[in-house]
């Protein structure tokens, strides 16, 4: 994981509009950039709602929320569409960006081993540093979490 005070890794991704959003666009605000595996499964639903419901006290402390998972941009916008999750959701279907941000690895499921994303989280700073570093995360609750601790 990368640690508090680290410069947090640069990106360029396409959201679920083909619109590319970069690091830089989040520079001068605090940004939490979470990874998740998988759209529209049950505990990514629960963790991006639980961002959705709670934007405007994110937006009051001029923090954005982004989101990052190896989905696809089509996957993504079905996913935002049917949740109507209106923070960006970045597609990085190579893990480029999660594997920078210590987030993307082999797992295992149903005795299957493969490459993923892993649940985990980082608050940036308006200076493009880590402030703060959430290692495998409930998605249950999460944004309540952010919100309680910044």
């Amino acid at each position: 994981m990368l640690d508090i005070g680290d410069e947090a890794p640069d990106f360029a991704l396409s959201d679920q509009h083909g619109e590319t959003v970069s690091l830089a666009d989040f520079r001068g605000q605090r940004l939490v950039l979470y990874f998740y595996p998988r759209a529209d499964t049950p505990g990514c639903t629960t963790e991006a709602c639980g961002f959705r419901d709670r934007l405007d006290d994110f937006a009051a402390r001029d923090i954005a929320v982004v989101g990052v998972s190896d989905d696809p941009v089509d996957d993504l916008a079905a996913f935002a569409e049917k949740h109507d999750l209106t923070f960006p959701l970045l597609s990085d279907e190579s893990g480029d960006v999660a594997a920078a941000y210590d987030s993307y690895g082999e797992k295992q499921m149903f005795g299957r081993t493969f490459d993923g994303v892993f649940r985990n989280t980082y608050v940036i700073g308006p200076d493009g540093r880590i402030d703060r570093v959430y290692e495998g995360v409930s998605p249950d609750g999460h944004a309540a979490e952010i919100l309680d601790e910044t």
